[in-house]
């Protein structure tokens, strides 16, 4: 189409029409002859489009009348937008189409319906969807059905008003013989994808798993079917089923009852009174209150109604331990510890200190925890003297500047006994071997002296990168609170101390430079 100049504006249209009526009122008035008499006057916007075709005699192509194919970013789809056709072409034809889309990159997918439609019913002047590309379609990697819950009992169920219920937690699962726990589902290939533009989109390779490990048999009649071999617990860990012995008392435990040690997990289905020593190998629970007393476990601790220590309570764990109270108690953990409340206590984690429920307080005593601390409230409004403390404790760098010292002096030393050996041996090889008894016996002690100093040495070199290693994963630490922080209250990072001399709330203190920096948590 032409511009605005190609066209006649109202004024040019209205001469037109005078100049029309004009001529005819002429020829009739000469007494011309019709065959057929005008009956009504011809419409105005006939005659411009009369006037308009005559200037459009030759139809433009689909690339030259305004139609246009707009396609998507991820070249999966693509648009095509028709204008009408021009003079003498009634419509489209679809080689026209496929020739156009083509030439714009075109090549697979095609909506053939969408053009065909868009042909026979003339649809013009919308973006009309006419190609798709085909998604990838992803496969599936091998993997294990498992008829037990792995991770059941490593976390306590938070209900729906906030609290956490540690009675839901349990540490067995138990299995017979020859009982289903496994079955396999063999990968599944993918397909291949493609975009309009015809490059193919590539699916990732699936793997198949390893075989499982453990306490397991292949069923005789399925070998993807994995049975128990025995009776027991069973839990899973790096990949290996463990199915190991339970002993488990059903009722209180009591003086009367005496020490309870056993190599797998004890699991105690009611109170436990004060005096009791509890060792097991793995994992401890007990359902019902505990007093003072004292546990040692291999695994973890679960307190499922928390701990009233009156100050000579001890709890041990190599794993974590959960409780919903610890109350004057002395804590030990290698995992985490995690309660809904701490109150006068001696905490120790080697992982963290997590409060959680409505409360989630820690009140009074000294709460340390290498990796840091969360809680909803710390100290009270009567300003009771409550120390945390994050990152490595004092004795960590104690240890460190003994081992570093001691490192020195054996170095040193070392050096100067292989000095003394290394010229008493010259001096034999220079003999021919042939030196007096008591150079020999000299040699000889210094021989010993050295190994047994290269020994010393080498677990003084073990213990400073131990230590050296146990402050660099203290050093990112932070305590986080999500409530108030009361005055009375000590915040200790590595072997920095702040006293709280006035309450706040909403606070995460860290350490930068050397110094403890605090922040206010934001919301949003």
């Amino acid at each position: 189409m032409g511009g605005k100049a190609d066209f006649l504006s109202e004024d040019e249209i209205a001469e037109l029409k005078k100049e029309m009526e004009a001529l005819i009122k002429e020829d009739g008035g000469q007494g011309a002859k019709r065959e057929e008499p005008i009956s009504e006057p011809i419409p105005e916007g006939q005659i411009l489009s009369d006037i308009i075709d005559e200037t459009n005699t030759n139809a433009l192509s689909i690339e030259e009348n305004g139609s246009y194919i707009k396609i998507a970013e991820d070249d999966m789809t693509a648009w095509l937008y028709l204008t009408v056709p021009g003079k003498g072409k009634e419509k489209y034809t679809m080689e026209e189409l496929m020739d156009f889309l083509k030439k714009n990159g075109i090549t697979t997918g095609f909506h053939n319906s969408n053009l065909a439609a868009m042909i026979k019913k003339k649809v013009y002047e919308r973006e009309i969807v006419v190609a798709k590309g085909q998604p990838v379609i992803e496969g599936k990697d091998g993997y294990y059905e498992y008829k037990f819950d792995p991770d059941q009992h490593r976390a306590p169920k938070v209900l729906a008003d906030g609290s956490v219920d540690y009675t839901s937690m349990s540490v067995l699962q138990n299995v017979r013989k020859d009982e289903v726990i496994a079955i396999y589902h063999h990968a599944e290939e993918g397909e291949n994808g493609y975009d309009v533009r015809g490059r193919v989109l590539p699916v990732k390779k699936v793997k198949e798993a390893a075989p499982l490990r453990g306490q397991v048999v292949c069923s005789p009649e399925n070998p993807d079917v994995y049975l128990a071999q025995k009776d027991g617990k069973i839990e899973f860990k790096n990949g290996k089923i463990d199915i190991q012995s339970l002993h488990e008392i059903n009722g209180d435990v009591t003086l009367i009852t005496g020490k309870i040690e056993f190599y797998g997990d004890i699991v105690i289905n009611g109170n436990v009174e004060a005096g009791v020593v509890i060792r097991a190998g793995r994992n401890i629970e007990i359902q019902g209150t505990v007093e003072a007393v004292n546990l040692f476990a291999g695994g973890d601790v679960i307190l499922k109604k928390g701990i009233q220590g009156a100050q000579r309570a001890k709890v041990s764990a190599r794993g974590n331990v959960f409780a919903d109270f610890i109350e004057h108690a002395v804590v030990n953990a290698g995992g985490n510890v995690q309660a809904n409340t701490i109150l006068n206590s001696r905490i120790a984690s080697d992982g963290e200190v997590i409060l959680t429920g409505n409360k989630g307080a820690i009140i009074g005593g000294y709460t340390h925890a290498m990796l840091g601390i969360s809680a909803t409230e710390i100290g009270n409004p009567a300003e009771v003297r409550t120390v945390v403390h994050v990152g490595s404790e004092k004795e960590v760098y104690t240890r460190l500047q003994t081992a570093k010292a001691a490192e020195v002096e054996q170095s040193e030393e070392l050096q100067e006994l292989t000095e003394k050996a290394s010229e008493l041996l010259r001096k034999k090889k220079a003999a021919n071997g042939k030196i007096p008894d008591i150079m020999e016996g000299r040699i000889k002690d210094l021989e010993y002296k050295i190994n047994s100093l290269k020994k010393e040495l080498g677990e003084n070199i073990e213990e400073r990168k131990k230590c050296e290693a146990t402050i660099a994963r203290g050093k990112q630490a932070e305590i986080v609170v999500n409530g108030n922080v009361y005055r009375g209250t000590v915040v200790c990072l590595a072997q920095i101390q702040m006293p709280i001399e006035r309450s706040t709330c909403f606070m995460k203190y860290f350490q930068e430079r050397g110094m403890i920096e605090s922040s206010v948590i934001a919301y949003s």
